[in-house]
């Protein structure tokens, strides 16, 4: 196929495949010509122009992406249509239902009323860029009517804006799933590229964690020791195991006499089921573990009381085959895990933290024993080591001044050297190992 040529202004010059550019009665020019279009078949399309010249060059785009092999998109409705099509019929298929109903919230209070009108092929980079950035200075209490439905209003509905913008965690988020949807659409050949990956929303600064010292991990410990999920706690602070993937374990996912537990399944709560078992939301998630001696020790005891549990319910037990269950032997709801928890920190006189800072506490404290960040990877079930090494960076840091002040005694003056060993009595300190 060539690319149209502009020469006379008779149709009879043009070579065939150049396409045809006229006068219409409107004063406007029009250009047609057959191009690429999905399915490898061939599509006559027009384009118009205010000059002869501004029409043919038009064409001759399209033209071009044809002879690259970039198909002419198809779609010819709005961005909230298609966003609607691709979370009935796409995402509900591919994704998690606690995730298809966060990408169906997000579209229904961000994407569809700030592009929902644009068309899906007359979508740009600049057009998310510029609904981006209202999005980050709007506030939302205005934007949604928040405050209106208040029964005593104190912002909009008051005159006096409290200025409740998104956080750029949640920009982020909001950004990634208009990727993703563009994305698919790309895949379906409705539109030629994804223009929201042109966009640049920058990376937001990890969520600050408080993890457990050790002293406060061993009180926490100590305070648990009569609670009845004593050896779910214990296992949590020794393997940093999710909430849901605790919640999920099942006894033949132990082997007690080997010391190993197998991380296959997470109990969740959805919109539709209820409590359900769902496998792991990602291939590097499902593991092997080593259990420590006192999580099997405890595991041990608490299979114990579960028997004696299960023989007082008699008839009633709801035998599922969960490790922690209630004393009926059902499910644990995660949010009443959660309320437990709370109360055990208060009467350990710990401040508040939410239980996956347990999780935070297992790898902040196995990094400054002095253990391989690859081996927290594989223990937290991370899918690269990069994620834990972003998320533990403060902690490394930390271990990095250690260990670069203690290289800087061993390499100071014997005089100093000798004045902080004691006179030189004792052995120089080994340096630390720079991770």
């Amino acid at each position: 196929m060539t690319t149209p040529r502009d020469t006379p202004t008779s149709r009879r010059s043009r070579a065939n495949g150049d396409g045809t550019v006229y006068e219409r009665k409107d004063r406007r020019w029009e250009a047609a010509g057959y191009v690429l279009a999905p399915g490898n078949t061939r599509k006559r399309v027009r384009v118009y122009g205010t000059t002869r010249k501004e029409a043919l060059a038009k064409l001759t785009e399209k033209i071009a992406a044809s002879n690259r092999g970039l198909p002419v998109p198809s779609a010819q409705g709005s961005l909230a249509a298609y966003l609607t099509y691709w979370l009935e019929n796409v995402a509900v298929h591919q994704l998690r239902e606690n995730t298809q109903t966060r990408y169906t919230a997000v579209a229904r209070l961000y994407l569809i009323p700030g592009l929902g009108r644009k068309k899906l092929t007359k979508l740009t980079a600049k057009d998310v860029r510029t609904w981006l950035n209202q999005l980050r200075t709007t506030c939302q209490c205005c934007a949604r009517g928040i405050d209106a439905r208040h029964d005593q209003p104190r912002c909009c509905a008051a005159g006096q804006c409290c200025r409740k913008l998104l956080s750029p965690l949640t920009l982020t988020y909001i950004h990634s799933v208009l990727k993703s949807a563009l994305e698919h659409a790309v895949r379906e050949e409705e539109i030629p590229r994804n223009v929201a990956r042109n966009v640049r929303t920058g990376t937001p600064r990890p969520r600050r964690f408080e993890p457990l010292t050790a002293d406060e991990a061993r009180r926490l410990l100590t305070t648990a020791n009569e609670h009845r999920l004593h050896a779910l706690f214990e296992l949590a602070l020794h393997t940093g195991l999710r909430k849901g993937e605790l919640l999920g374990l099942c006894w033949e996912d132990l082997d007690l006499g080997a010391g190993t537990a197998a991380i296959r399944r997470t109990l969740q709560r959805t919109s539709a089921g209820g409590l359900t078992t769902l496998p792991t939301k990602t291939r590097a998630s499902e593991r092997r573990i080593a259990l420590p001696a006192r999580c099997i020790q405890s595991l041990r005891r608490h299979h114990e009381q579960q028997q004696r549990e299960r023989e007082a319910a008699g008839t009633t037990w709801q035998h599922n085959g969960h490790v922690f269950t209630t004393t009926q032997g059902g499910s644990i709801d995660p949010a009443n895990l959660t309320r437990a928890f709370t109360t055990l920190l208060r009467k350990a006189g710990l401040r508040r933290i939410r239980f996956h800072d347990l999780r935070h506490s297992t790898a902040t404290l196995l990094l400054e024993q002095g253990v391989e960040l690859i081996v927290i990877k594989e223990l937290l079930g991370h899918a690269h080591i990069g994620v834990t090494a972003t998320v533990y960076a403060h902690v490394r840091l930390r271990l990095q001044r250690d260990a670069i002040d203690t290289l800087s005694k061993a390499l100071g003056s014997p005089e100093t050297t000798e004045t902080a060993n004691g006179g030189g009595d004792e052995p120089p300190p080994c340096a630390a190992l720079v991770r």
